[in-house]
């Protein structure tokens, strides 16, 4: 199909829908495979190179129609759906995408454990299998909007007596199930954007097991490459975005905060933040044209590192504005927002991106073994090589 021929079926399609009813309108769209339209018929999208996506994500902002909040929606398009159409059964597809992508449910991510660190495959969550079901217990942690999820992404261990990656075994969990028990976890900044989930006796039916049994962990795989790319590269965005354009609006509106040696330095971020943003274009381009590779990896590397350098950036700039914090008010926002905040907050909050998505040692040795192809790293305790280490 042409773009031309794909935007005469958006715009017919927009001639005949109702677009004041929002949930009609988008369940409608789903069902005409605009919704992506790189996925299958049938499961909103129409077989199409996933370049066209933005055809036609283009031809619905222009006409105004609702969109399905991508923000609040963010796990679920960008790391349950990717999963669930790679590894989940016919059923599975059909029951979870289209609410999936609708909005009607929220997917969170049940993956780290407080006693894993980034050792994911030494999780303790046991899943035991008793009839048609799975009595899984255990706790989760850093699990973002899983105060608002409705179904959850989870990984959970499920033979004891194998290496620990044979083990494992992939679920989607209903977050509003007995024995789920979700609680807030303040962080630096005062909010509790994330929080710790407890699992006790939790059943699940095995029809929403995702995947085989002990192939759990080469399901997490889709989902945490998924992930990757999602932060590191997660959609097209004009120069000057993120925390680049905060510092650069302050540096031009306040000439009285202007030194030679912080001038020399926001040049140098710039231009770091701007090969960034075109690298992460290069990014999204490979993944249209069906070619997905680690270098997900390194632009969620590359991400982390810059917002941390421009947050501390920025409260120097701003001397002693910049320490004063302006609301320690305990809040549970729906997502992660660096912005509408002083600078004391964007600086505390990028803290944590060099650890959520994959912390950034474990990613330089992804990046040093499957892009730069160097040898393996020797661990330090075992005689194992990185290869074989989880990510």
């Amino acid at each position: 199909m042409l773009e031309e021929d794909l935007r005469q079926r958006v715009r017919a399609f927009l001639g005949y829908s109702d677009m004041t009813r929002r949930q009609d309108f988008l369940d409608a769209r789903f069902d005409a495979g605009l919704a992506w339209v790189h996925y299958p018929e049938g499961l909103g999208g129409l077989g199409l190179p996933r370049s066209l996506q933005n055809v036609v994500d283009a031809e619905f902002a222009a006409a105004g129609a609702p969109d399905n909040q991508p923000d609040r929606i963010g796990i679920g398009l960008g790391m349950a759906a990717p999963t669930i159409l790679a590894h989940g059964t016919d059923q599975q597809k059909q029951r979870w995408l289209r609410r999936l992508w609708t909005g009607q449910e929220v997917w969170c991510q049940l993956f780290s454990e407080p006693g894993a660190g980034s050792d994911l495959a030494a999780l303790a969550t046991r899943a035991v299998k008793d009839g048609d079901d799975w009595v899984v217990s255990g706790q989760k942690v850093w699990t973002s909007s899983a105060h608002q999820a409705q179904r959850g992404l989870l990984l959970a261990r499920t033979n004891p007596d194998v290496p620990k990656h044979a083990g494992l075994t992939y679920f989607g969990v209903d977050m509003t199930a007995p024995g789920v028990e979700v609680r807030p976890l303040r962080q630096l900044t005062g909010e509790a954007e994330f929080n710790e989930v407890f699992l006790s006796e939790v059943r699940i039916p095995d029809q929403d097991r995702i995947g085989g049994v002990g192939e759990g962990w080469r399901v997490a795989m889709t989902t945490l490459m998924s992930e990757r790319v999602s932060i590191g590269s997660s959609r097209a965005v004009p120069r000057e975005s993120g925390m680049i354009g905060s510092v650069a609006d302050t540096w031009r509106n306040r000439p009285d905060l202007r030194t030679p040696g912080l001038h020399e330095r926001l040049l140098r971020l710039w231009v770091e933040a701007e090969v960034a943003r075109l690298a992460g274009e290069r990014l999204r381009q490979q993944l249209a044209a069906g070619q997905p590779g680690p270098e997900g990896s390194a632009a969620k590397l590359v991400f982390a590192r810059l917002n941390q350098e421009i947050s501390g950036f920025e409260v120097e700039l701003n001397g002693a504005d910049g320490l004063r914090y302006d609301d320690w008010t305990m809040r549970r926002p729906e997502r992660a927002n660096f912005f509408g905040r002083g600078p004391g907050f964007r600086y505390l909050r990028a803290r944590g991106n060099s650890i959520e998505g994959g912390t950034s040692e474990i990613l330089r040795n992804i990046i040093a073994e499957r892009v730069l192809g160097l040898p393996p790293e020797q661990r330090a305790d075992k005689d194992v090589p990185w290869k074989d280490v989880p990510r």
